[in-house]
């Protein structure tokens, strides 16, 4: 699948996300991104380390919730195409530039639950 297709599902992924918001919020973040960071929503693909950081400066430690979140829409949209690291440290940039590294097919997991186990330290997971 083309860049172009990845950077769609993770629109979708961040979008769905900063849905759980609320829809009034979610716009309020986006006008926020692209006032205070200069950040357009289209941008986010690109700009992954960026949006990183403003969500983290916008919600503090409630931006970790945000970007499980993010995380777990983004896999469910590619598939289950994934290659872990065994790292415990394991950050939004990183797991974000991993999906896209693998998103052409290298290394397809089995079981999702057992990779979002992994990636993130969780017990149960609900994918």
């Amino acid at each position: 699948m083309p860049k172009r297709d990845f950077e769609k599902l993770l629109i979708q992924a961040v979008d769905e996300g900063l849905s759980s918001l609320g829809e009034s919020s979610r716009h309020a973040v986006y006008f926020y991104l692209e006032k205070k960071f200069d950040l357009k929503k289209q941008e986010i693909p690109d700009k992954i380390k960026i949006f990183a950081d403003a969500i983290e400066k916008i919600f503090g430690s409630g931006a970790d919730f945000l970007e499980v979140l993010i995380m777990k829409n983004l896999y469910e949209k590619v598939g289950g195409i994934l290659k872990l690291r065994e790292s415990n440290d394991f950050t939004f940039v990183e797991y974000v530039m991993d999906v896209k590294r693998n998103f052409a097919g290298e290394k397809r997991v089995t079981s999702k639950e057992k990779a979002l186990k992994e990636a993130f330290n969780w017990q149960e997971v609900e994918v």
